[in-house]
């Protein structure tokens, strides 16, 4: 019994922790999300630019292997290895560069794509507070209305049973 019980309490803890994450989730916002994941980027580069540089360099080379330039580069190798090793070094870092210049400015556009999305996300909630708000005070206003109609003939009403009560 102890071990079902165990279990149970196991099961619990878990389906918390879950309820946990699942909220902490749905408070973030878009925004929240993008920014976290541009600073690990950016982090990830600041701290490792040598590792981050030489993948890009070898991205590069690999695919500069592919284009006729790369082509070109590699038959100056069998003629001068020491041709070839600028060649690729030189067509490398051109690339890497690229690479990194287009990542960054994906980046930018990305994140002023998802601040133009939020905005927008909290435009509408806006206006449709807005809505609600006018909307409830409509109804307050017309309740208010019938309330002071209804006072008005209950008034009248006793004042009349009044009248008629006395000889």
């Amino acid at each position: 019994m102890t071990k079902a019980t165990s279990g149970d309490e196991k099961r619990q803890a878990l389906k918390a922790k879950i309820e946990a994450a699942e909220q902490r989730n749905a408070d973030r916002s878009i925004g929240d999300i993008a920014r976290d994941a541009s600073k690990k980027a950016t982090d990830f580069v600041k701290e490792h630019p040598f590792a981050t540089l030489a993948g890009v360099a070898v991205l590069g080379l690999a695919i500069g292997a592919m284009t006729k330039p790369g082509r070109r580069a590699g038959k100056a190798a069998g003629e001068n290895a020491s041709k070839f090793a600028s060649y690729a070094a030189e067509l490398g870092m051109a690339y890497a560069t690229g690479l990194i210049d287009a990542a960054s400015d994906l980046t930018q556009l990305g994140k002023d794509k998802i601040e133009d999305l939020g905005d927008a996300i909290n435009d509408n909630a806006g206006e449709l507070k807005r809505k609600a708000s006018f909307r409830g005070g409509n109804a307050a206003a017309a309740a208010k209305s019938l309330t002071r109609e209804a006072g008005k003939k209950a008034g009248r009403t006793v004042r009349d049973l009044r009248l008629r009560s006395r000889p």
